[in-house]
């Protein structure tokens, strides 16, 4: 019988916290073979990163392996050199992380990135070749006019960009074993279908195993031969992927498929229950702070018996400038005479390949980035050229959830002070009315109070999410814009935040700008949705009118290439 190219034997993985050893992996099995893909499956937290870290010895922090053992091609990775597991990495084991940008470096340009990954792998030598198969990564990864972005730096990409150029590098060796954590998590449909078809390339051609670990089951449906389920820090179920979503035998596998969106989904409804308001609590009687001045508003804007146009967006055109060296530059139409509305009270999304304009459309919203021309209108008043007090009240009624959580939540300050302080910082209650408003997100959030006293770096990606989540709606804002607020949620915790998002704009009338990827999460949490591609609006119609009847060959490309639409999952 053939030996497995991976096989994990009875892991335990541990951390030191605050509160004592906490163990994130307990005794966790699972056997891969060689040219085999197999997806990991789980809520934040579960375990499936730390589990992927412990393959290639890279454990955030104070983690360590306390038990088992991992056996790569019959060596036991737990007992070799650190040199000899830097010989592993990259040429015998790729490894994709979650968080883009984190882990590209933003003082060096892409291209030297790639050619620094092409050099330490010994793909190939001379500055010549070593450029040109820069290139070829980058263009197998998807990326468009490679040779041109090699001079760009990360924070001119965006997250599914920079992404790409992460799972280009991954790639760059043609490892034996790929791991990639949620290598598609940022990136559109098309695009996704574009990397994930060239893995399975390397796995047919190349007998190149992968990992994929995702909380994306229409993916692991579709991509993966083979499926684990993990639950706090345990694999509970596992075996085919497509027999076991069909069939979840497990509790947790079963409400993992019941909470997965589809296309066949339909736009979520509040279920009317009564949300927990900071001034109904004793203690902040005496505030009348900024979230009951929103539900005055959203009462008089119902008595009005009308809703309007929350946004306005008015041939708006944002050029930037691409520095080409020797202080030339050349100028580049990210967003092209964009006009779109979003009613208020409603939810529009946003949606189209990174790179589309989309993310920089909420910039221009924001006052992030200036628009070049055109004209955007909040609430029937212009932003236009706005500054100081004019600015600041602003952003009080406009709140952001951004896509990269890591980057968006300062690493120095704890969990409680990140949250809190948007209510500092536009003076709403006292300490102890903060402290009680900062609980109240956790739990809608559905995170342990005792993250608090914790920092971002000691949480999973989907934890940092939903903390950049709760964050936002700290004051309660009129309007939020989420860009990819979701995306690096699991199934479950995002069903829960969906529904939350629902609730309360369902109460205070909140008006969402949702900017996405994921179509199946737009069909239960928009109204109506505009399609974007290369900078212009190509379709814009209410979200039952694109799902059932596109009208551009560009969206019936999006819809069409989403993962596992054509797999009925069980339950």
């Amino acid at each position: 019988m053939t030996e497995p190219l991976l096989q994990i034997k009875n892991l335990d993985v541990s951390f030191r916290t605050q509160d004592g050893e906490v163990k994130a992996v307990r005794s966790a099995n699972l056997t891969l073979n060689a040219g085999q893909t197999l997806a990991i499956v789980g809520e934040s937290g579960s375990g499936k990163s730390t589990t992927a870290s412990a393959i290639i010895n890279l454990l955030p922090g104070s983690g360590k392996i306390t038990g088992g053992e991992i056996f790569f091609d019959g060596v036991d990775l737990t007992k070799v050199s650190e040199k000899k597991m830097e010989d592993i990495r990259g040429s015998q084991i790729g490894f994709v992380p979650q968080d883009p940008m984190s882990n590209l470096n933003p003082v060096w340009n892409i291209g030297f990135q790639v050619e620094e990954a092409v050099r330490a792998n010994g793909i190939a030598k001379g500055r010549k070749d070593v450029k040109k198969r820069a290139i070829e990564v980058l263009k197998e990864a998807g990326l468009s006019d490679a040779e041109r972005r090699l001079k760009q730096y990360p924070h001119q990409f965006s997250g599914g960009m920079r992404q790409r150029v992460l799972i280009g590098m991954g790639l760059a060796a043609n490892p034996k074993l790929l791991i990639a954590d949620e290598p598609t998590s940022a990136l559109d449909v098309t695009v996704q279908r574009v990397i994930l078809d060239h893995l399975e390339t390397l796995t047919r051609d190349s007998n190149t195993a992968v990992i994929f670990i995702t909380h994306d089951l229409g993916l692991a449906a579709e991509r993966a031969e083979q499926l684990v389920v993990m639950y706090k820090g345990q694999v509970v179920e596992s075996g085919p992927s497509v027999e076991i979503l069909q069939n979840p035998l497990h509790p947790y596998t079963q409400r993992l498929v019941a909470a997965a969106p589809s296309l066949a989904s339909r736009r979520i409804q509040a279920t009317g229950a009564d949300l927990v308001d900071i001034e109904h609590r004793p203690e902040a009687d005496s505030n009348l702070d900024l979230i009951a001045q929103a539900a005055s508003r959203a009462e008089a804007q119902k008595a009005e018996g009308h809703r309007g146009n929350a946004i306005v967006v008015d041939d708006v055109t944002k050029v930037f400038k691409i520095r080409q060296g020797s202080g030339r530059s050349i100028d580049f139409t990210a967003v092209d005479k964009v006009s779109f509305t979003v009613e208020r009270g409603t939810t529009t999304a946003l949606v189209g390949e990174s790179g589309s304009g989309k993310s920089t459309v909420a910039k221009m919203l924001l006052k992030l980035e200036e628009a070049t021309s055109g004209n955007i209108v909040i609430d029937g008043d212009t932003i236009n050229g706005l500054k100081g007090r004019e600015l600041l009240a602003l952003r009080r009624r406009m709140q952001p959830v951004f896509q990269d959580p890591y980057g968006s939540l300062n690493p120095l300050q704890s969990i409680g002070n990140i949250i809190s302080e948007p209510l500092r910082v536009h003076k709403v209650g006292d300490r102890k009315t903060q402290r009680a408003r900062v609980k109240e997100l956790l739990d809608q959030v559905s995170l342990p109070q005792m993250v608090v006293s914790r920092y971002p770096n000691e949480l999973s990606g989907g934890q940092r999410q939903r903390i950049a989540i709760a964050r936002a709606l700290a004051l309660k804002p009129d309007i939020v814009i989420l860009d990819e607020a979701v995306s690096a949620l699991d199934v479950l915790v995002q069903a829960q935040i969906l529904q939350l998002l629902a609730e309360l704009q369902e109460e205070l009338k909140l008006t969402y700008l949702f900017i996405t990827h994921d179509l199946a999460v737009v069909r239960v949490i928009a109204d109506n949705v505009a399609v974007m591609q290369s900078g212009k609006i190509v379709e814009a119609a209410t979200t039952d009118e694109v799902f059932e009847n596109p009208q551009q060959e560009y969206t019936k490309a999006l819809l069409e290439a989403i993962p596992g639409a054509g797999i009925q999952l069980g339950i």
